[in-house]
């Protein structure tokens, strides 16, 4: 008998910013993500330090074209379709509804797109999961207002989550506010479009952006239950059990604090109310964030109903600064290498009993149903002299997270579904790369935007397929 419950949804997990291209096609209008290129480059962006917010001619932006999703898409959900997908995890792109963020209507054409995008999912019977903000700010909110710095733009943004609440409602039933929206304190600028100048208070900047965005992330509840009563609306949390390289008490504190920098997001938009710790933070770091008098009982009245959350691994920390040398930077969160793991091609820890111990302890916590929103490996895969591509080392890892899900199912644990992250090669989030590849479909693209585009079938297409047919009960 299956671990997994019936109905349970099962499929793959994509962002607007990193399939669909066509960047300022349909009178979409330019976003964060089209300023990032790959590399090194990249990264100084992510974090805040970017020079110009136009692209620089002659300079490569992976996201323009991406694999072009936004004129292939009927092709790939064919193919999600045949390996039984029952639910596909989107992003709507702020920018292709309001190009600008500030309009005063929408775009009709962005607002058809994703009207076709869903009519295509329900016909072959997949759930639509629709992540309203996925790391792509329009630029002119950055320019005109310094993004989430700005009160302003929570309302543009609960204009925007109105606007498509009820374009969708009668076809879209879950929904989720902010994708990893604790990226924000480690990637600014891809989390919240924030740029900083020499000699600002970086801190506040970013805790007084979290509040703007955990309001919006509350007004867009509220919408939601009133827009479309049946509908789900939940957050999204980068999450990872920390743990203590050692039994010293100090190292258990430190990955306390370490944890509870991520779950002070979820904590707020599940529990409707800022922590202890949080207000012990502010005040230890003299930081002042302005709030308006009806947050509180805003945030308090307007709470998820699920918890969405990707996990790609563990994360180990330390208090010994020789152990802190170890550090691996292959992951945005950064790790003491943990020498019980192993780690993939970019330094990722895998752990898969992490996976069990990271959705129990969401539980324990929150006491609200979960949904595995991403989980993936990242890896270089080669077309072998036949054709073909066998990525047993996919397999293998998601194999064994799969089974360490349905163990935390029957430990309790209320899971509403798994949409693996990339289930088609995607351009990376962190790097830009199309080398890193998470998909059970290949995409002839390479890193400098070269290649044919089409799709091929890896080998775990159809160990998924098989893993959807029988509801998890066959994972080899």
């Amino acid at each position: 008998m299956s671990k997994f419950p019936e109905g349970f949804l099962w499929g793959g997990a994509l962002a607007a910013n990193q399939v669909e291209g066509a960047y300022l096609e349909g009178g979409k209008g330019l976003t964060t993500v089209d300023l990032m290129p790959t590399g090194e480059k990249r990264w100084q962006i992510a974090i805040g330090n970017i020079d110009t917010l136009t692209p620089i001619e002659g300079e490569y932006y992976p996201s323009h074209k991406a694999i072009d999703f936004y004129h292939r898409y009927k092709e790939d959900i064919a193919l999600f379709a045949e390996m039984g997908f029952k639910a596909l995890r989107v992003s709507i792109s702020w920018a292709r509804i309001f190009p600008n963020g500030d309009d005063e209507a929408p775009n009709e054409a962005g607002l058809q797109f994703y009207d076709d995008l869903f009519d295509e999912l329900i016909k072959h019977n997949i759930e639509p999961v629709v992540t309203i903000a996925h790391f792509d700010v329009p630029v002119n909110l950055v320019e005109r207002y310094g993004s989430w710095r700005s009160r302003k733009l929570v309302d543009f943004f609960e204009t925007y989550a109105r606007t498509i609440f009820e374009r969708y409602k009668e076809k879209v039933k879950y929904w989720m506010t902010f994708n990893e929206i604790n990226m924000l304190l480690h990637m600014p600028f891809v989390g919240a479009g924030l740029v900083f100048k020499e000699g600002e208070n970086e801190t506040q900047i970013k805790y007084q952006a979290a509040h703007h965005q955990l309001v919006a992330s509350a007004r867009a509840v509220k919408a939601c239950h009133e827009m479309i009563p049946d509908a789900k609306i939940g957050c999204m949390l980068a999450a990872g059990q920390t743990y203590p390289y050692t039994s010293n008490p100090d190292d258990i504190y430190k990955a306390m604090e370490k944890d509870r920098e991520s779950f002070f997001f979820i904590d707020v938009q599940s529990r409707g109310e800022y922590p202890g710790y949080a207000k012990r933070f502010f005040k230890d770091n003299d930081l002042t964030i302005e709030m308006e008098e009806e947050d509180a009982a805003l945030l308090k009245n307007h709470t998820v109903d699920y918890i969405g959350f990707s996990y790609y691994s563990s994360r180990t920390t330390s208090t010994d600064p020789e152990i802190l040398k170890g550090i691996t930077s292959g992951n945005v969160f950064g790790s003491v290498t943990n020498p019980y793991l192993e780690t993939s091609e970019w330094g990722w820890t895998i752990d898969p009993k992490g996976f069990r111990i990271t959705a129990n302890q969401l539980y324990d916590r929150y006491q609200k149903p979960l949904f595995v929103v991403e989980n993936g490996l990242g890896a270089v895969d080669e077309i072998t002299a036949d054709g073909t591509i066998d990525d047993d080392y996919r397999i293998d890892y998601l194999q064994k997270h799969v089974a360490e899900m349905g163990e935390a199912i029957e430990d309790g644990v209320e899971i509403i579904g798994y949409t693996s992250w990339g289930p088609i090669d995607i351009v990376s989030a962190s790097t830009g790369e199309m080398k890193k590849r998470y998909g059970y479909i290949y995409v002839d693209r390479d890193n400098e935007g070269n290649g044919s585009l089409k799709r091929m079938k890896k080998k775990s297409f159809d160990w998924y397929k098989n893993v959807i047919a029988t509801n998890g009960e066959k994972l080899s």
